[in-house]
């Protein structure tokens, strides 16, 4: 198993930055030079729904030290295949517009097709959450779910996140707004993969 600086390890995944260059390709259309500089096989899953990946550009942008927040690809070990991702919206800032923003961080996540219903987007999100943690002190966390994505709801609502806003997203459409406040604690505040 070959891993990056920066990867982030669990027992079945790598979660490993996109960067900007491997992102600028996966938007140029070019998953071969993409796949290279991520180290496997970009997922034409990832071409085909690129508002993340322009959002990590525009982020980027605006802010250089979004950098370590932005894409992940999600690395099936076994395979050394991606099969998902997952990032945060930006980073926690103060003050927010609302007070469920205060501190917190917005994630999004795709486990592909091929992949769901096994666990890794749990495994993927927990892990992400232990590394804003122990990173930056994270340990608010925000998930935005649209109200009949039954197993992603499930999940959340799984890990603990509780429901404290419905918001119409421009590109989603009605979307209802999870918050898990951990209080630092890293024992049981934390769900476990």
């Amino acid at each position: 198993m070959l891993t990056v600086p920066g990867d982030i390890i669990t027992p079945r995944l790598i979660l490993r930055l996109l960067g900007p260059a491997a992102t600028q390709a996966c938007l140029a259309h070019d998953p071969a030079t993409a796949g290279q500089l991520l180290g496997v096989p970009v997922s034409p899953a990832l071409l085909d729904t690129p508002s993340a990946l322009e959002h990590d550009l525009r982020q980027l942008q605006q802010e250089a030290a979004y950098a370590p927040w932005a894409s992940r690809a999600i690395i099936l070990k076994a395979e050394m295949k991606m099969i998902g991702l997952i990032r945060f919206h930006s980073r926690p800032s103060s003050p927010a517009d609302k007070f469920y923003r205060e501190n917190a961080a917005e994630m999004g996540y795709e486990i592909y097709a091929d992949y769901q219903r096994r666990g890794y987007a749990r495994e993927a999100i927990t892990s992400i959450m232990h590394w804003a943690l122990e990173t930056s002190g994270v340990h608010r966390f925000l998930a935005s779910v649209a109200p009949e994505n039954i197993a992603s709801l499930s999940l959340v609502q799984g890990l603990g996140f509780m429901k404290v806003d419905e918001v119409m997203d421009e590109t989603d459409g009605l979307e209802y707004v999870f918050l898990l406040d951990t209080n630092g604690n890293t024992g049981a505040g934390y769900p476990s993969y």
